[in-house]
């Protein structure tokens, strides 16, 4: 057995990895920026390509106060999102005041087997200076052999000055190829903010 190793001696000296060790890079394949958007939906990008794609959401600010952040997935290019999941979900708070810290699982952020958009965030507040930033992972969207898992973490702004972090996990339970997501807040529109798709190679 051969071992792999870099040609350098030191760590800052090396300029190039070995073929056998792979980068992990992020690629970027769009961005959407939201101006009183519904809904950014991503309908192009999420295909064979990449057994992993990252959503990373910045800042973004609701236009009505008190409104989670959700997503869901289609099979169909994005005619409809409403594709099966089974999730959990648990929260990590604290107050801007220091008061109120606590950490719990959060029933009512859950699904089982549901088709409804699943919640990203707790009540994120419509406050200038309030919004939501985060990431979600989606792995393998086009196999057809297993369901699709994801995960996200979002911390928001919540309208009390609360930071609340919900840290979302989950399987679109179907074998066909998601191929389109779609993000928005559970009412009114998504004021300002920017999402972008990654590939990770």
């Amino acid at each position: 057995m051969s071992v792999v190793s870099a040609n350098n001696n030191a760590l800052s000296a090396i300029t190039a990895l070995p073929d056998s060790i792979s980068g992990g890079a992020l690629n970027l394949i769009s961005t959407q920026t939201a101006s009183s958007s519904a809904t950014l939906n991503f309908t192009s990008g999420i295909d064979s390509t990449y057994k992993q794609y990252v959503f990373k959401f910045i800042n973004i600010h609701p236009g009505t106060d008190d409104t989670r952040f959700v997503y869901q997935a289609s099979i169909d290019g994005g005619t409809n999102y409403n594709t099966t999941m089974t999730t959990t979900a648990f929260r990590a708070k604290h107050g801007e005041d220091g008061s109120g810290g606590a950490l719990g699982y959060r029933t009512a952020r859950d699904q089982a087997q549901g088709t409804s958009y699943q919640q990203l965030s707790e009540a994120v507040g419509a406050d200038n200076d309030q919004c939501i930033s985060g990431e979600l992972h989606l792995f393998d969207p086009s196999n057809t052999t297993f369901v699709k898992h994801f995960i996200s973490q979002g911390p928001a702004t919540i309208s009390n000055d609360n930071l609340e972090v919900l840290y979302v996990a989950g399987y679109h339970n179907t074998t066909s190829a998601i191929n389109a997501v779609s993000f928005k807040f559970e009412s009114g529109n998504i004021d300002s903010g920017v999402i972008k798709l990654y590939g990770v190679s």
